[in-house]
């Protein structure tokens, strides 16, 4: 089959590999459409410490199953459609045994720890696929991933209707972000320096959006969730937060990267600050809002690319040209 390979880092290609083959409780799923997101961005540039190489990347998909491995329950039969949570959990650690499994001490996902969906197909565990409602379309169907992502942060974070919130980046996942507070009642700014992305925003009903977080004029937030990762949005969205705020860290930065945060404003005003790691419990979730409109998916779908331009969809990520980029293998 054909495949996206990162041979190592900055090493990117397209081409053949052997077809996967189901293990025990495992199923092979052709893949309809696959997102990518900054983490493959990651991968492809060696900033992902978990992942190993060659590797074919991509997690966030959907598709059909078109093959059952041993042990996989009666109620998936080939044809089914299934969007696919990528965690792979091991189940036994203590993270795991508490309930924490985006913690795993041993911890894999399909297309950052083993082969994913950049591909024509990819093997999967059946316990990782949700049925697709008929009205979705695969593309939607590849946004469920991302969306779960920021119901788990939302949920870390927390937000009473009536609160004030600051976004930090008006991509894919600021979007998500953006629409799932508004959902819960936050009256929401976004900010991005990619002003072209602002209208977006707008359409999705923020209160107010700016290219700079100093064009607020001094205004202090409940709470901030910064999803780009970048060290200067992390720190003025904590500058951004009145006494007693919240901020989530939702963008993933590289390993290497810090911030300067002012411990005594986190003593004096008792500011909180939480992580958000990828999905937990979250995915049945984010299926049932991206399935009943509750997230609106037209905004958030710019760019679909065949397999064999992998290579240019990472560029169009990387430009900031594109919002959600999606490969569809089978174009």
């Amino acid at each position: 089959m054909r495949a996206a390979i990162v041979d190592q880092p900055g090493r990117v290609r397209v081409g053949d590999v052997p077809d996967p083959k189901p293990g025990d409780a495992q199923v092979v799923v052709r893949v309809g459409a696959c997102g990518i997101c900054g983490t493959d961005l990651h991968i492809a540039d060696g900033h992902f410490p978990p992942t190993p190489y060659p590797i074919v990347p991509g997690h966030e998909f959907a598709g059909e199953i078109v093959e059952l491995g041993a042990d996989v329950p009666g109620d998936w039969r080939i044809g089914d459609r299934v969007a696919v949570d990528p965690s792979l959990f091991c189940g036994y650690c203590t993270p795991c045994r508490s309930g924490h499994g985006n913690l795993c001490a041993n911890w894999g996902a399909t297309g950052d720890t083993v082969n994913g969906a950049f591909a024509e197909y990819v093997a999967v565990p059946a316990a990782t696929c949700y049925r697709l409602p008929d009205e979705l379309t695969y593309q939607q169907g590849a946004l469920v991933e991302p969306v779960s992502c920021a119901v788990h942060g939302v949920r870390r974070v927390g937000v009473e209707a009536g609160e004030r919130f600051l976004v930090l980046g008006a991509g894919t996942m600021g979007l998500i972000m953006q629409q799932l507070l508004q959902r819960a009642g936050a009256v929401v700014t976004v900010v991005d320096r990619n002003t072209a992305r602002l209208d977006r925003a707008r359409r999705l009903g923020a209160h107010a959006v700016a290219g700079d977080t100093a064009e607020l004029d001094g205004e202090r937030f409940d709470a901030a969730a910064d999803c780009t990762g970048a060290v200067p949005a992390i720190e003025a969205a904590f500058d951004a937060l009145r006494r007693g705020g919240r901020l989530l860290v939702f963008g993933v930065a590289p390993e290497e990267a810090r911030v300067s945060l002012s411990p005594f404003r986190i003593y004096n005003d008792e500011i909180t600050v939480v992580g958000s790691m990828a999905v937990l419990h979250s995915f049945g979730a984010a299926l049932d809002l991206v399935a009943t409109g509750a997230v609106d998916t037209s905004e958030l779908l710019t760019h679909t690319l065949p397999l064999e331009r992998y290579p240019e969809a990472l560029d169009l990520m990387r430009s900031g040209a594109g919002l959600k980029v999606q490969v569809v293998p089978a174009t």
